[in-house]
């Protein structure tokens, strides 16, 4: 399969190595170093799918393009669109046209993300009680000095979608009501620390993330009737580390299993190898998903506005 890169930044250099031989060119209107400045003066015959790593202003149409001249699409998360009407369109276009549409969540490649999936869906742990998911990395003064990156709701739609997809990863389509607990403007202008909830859940969900860490970190833990689980730091931050306690009953100190990772991120390499397979067995697009992040991205994104204290 041949691809082009769209956005050579930071994420379209990522894209472009683990694309490897499939990668023929890249578009970007300011990187010198790209072929071309725009995506339409790219020949069609040249590439079958595009990754897309760009801003989310111009997703929708783009992707559009793409789709409506049947070409397989990547996009890096979220899949921001003004309304789902719009993320709606985009799948009809691609089901019709018979090509893939993908939002990337590398982190549902990440090994430890994979066992917790899997724990959980076998039901060893019994009931869930509560999930809480802290994403912290240190890029306050990177986002604040960027001319496209400290706007918005700053923290809540980069790192937020990666949590809530999460959710939707190890618990399946259910829509829980997510609520902001608390919104920060510590050093930048837009939101750099928030925290949002569902209580009424089930599991109850908590999700705090934060441009604040100095040094990068991921911690999950889930709480259950028969024991808990938790994963330390991503494979990229390594040791990466997941550990499982089962419950002694009444009380005492629980069996544990635990499994530590130190290895390169293998994310991108897998997650670009699940995309061309799915481009080319014929998987049929399915962005329902991306309909209830971009609907709770928004609202979360208006109330943590509304909230943000310095």
């Amino acid at each position: 399969m041949k691809s082009i890169v769209v956005g050579l930044g930071v994420q379209g250099y990522k894209r472009r190595e683990h694309a490897g031989n499939d990668y023929v060119a890249s578009v970007d209107p300011v990187n010198k170093e790209a072929d071309y400045c725009e995506l339409k003066d790219v020949p069609l015959s040249c590439y079958d799918a595009a990754l897309c790593c760009i801003p989310d202003g111009p997703k929708f149409e783009t992707i559009r393009y793409l789709l409506e001249n049947g070409k397989h699409a990547l996009v890096e998360k979220p899949l921001w669109a003004s309304n789902e009407k719009e993320i709606d369109e985009l799948e009809r276009l691609a089901r019709s046209r018979g090509v893939f549409c993908y939002t990337a969540y590398n982190h549902r490649f990440e090994p430890h993300f994979v066992r917790m999936r899997d724990l959980l869906s076998s039901g060893e742990l019994g009931n869930v009680y509560s999930c809480r998911m802290f994403y912290g990395n240190g890029t306050a003064r990177l986002v604040r000095e960027s001319q496209w990156r400290d706007k918005g709701a700053g923290v809540l739609p980069d790192l937020g979608s990666h949590l809530l997809d999460t959710v939707r990863f190890w618990f399946g389509d259910e829509e829980p009501r997510i609520s902001v607990y608390a919104s920060h403007c510590f050093e930048n202008t837009s939101p750099d620390h928030v925290i949002v909830g569902a209580e009424g859940a089930h599991p109850r969900i908590e999700l705090e993330m934060t441009l604040l860490m100095w040094r990068n970190h991921f911690t999950c833990d889930v709480l259950a009737e028969n024991g808990t689980a938790h994963i330390s730091s991503l494979c990229k931050w390594g040791p990466s580390s997941f550990v499982v306690r089962r419950r002694i009953l009444p009380s005492g100190r629980p069996p544990e299993e635990s499994v530590t990772l130190i290895q390169d991120d293998p994310t991108w390499a897998l997650e670009y190898k699940f995309f061309v397979d799915a481009c080319t067995s014929g998987r049929q697009t399915e962005l329902q998903s991306d309909m209830w992040l971009n609907r709770t991205i928004r609202e979360l994104s208006a109330e943590a506005l509304k909230r943000a204290t310095p």
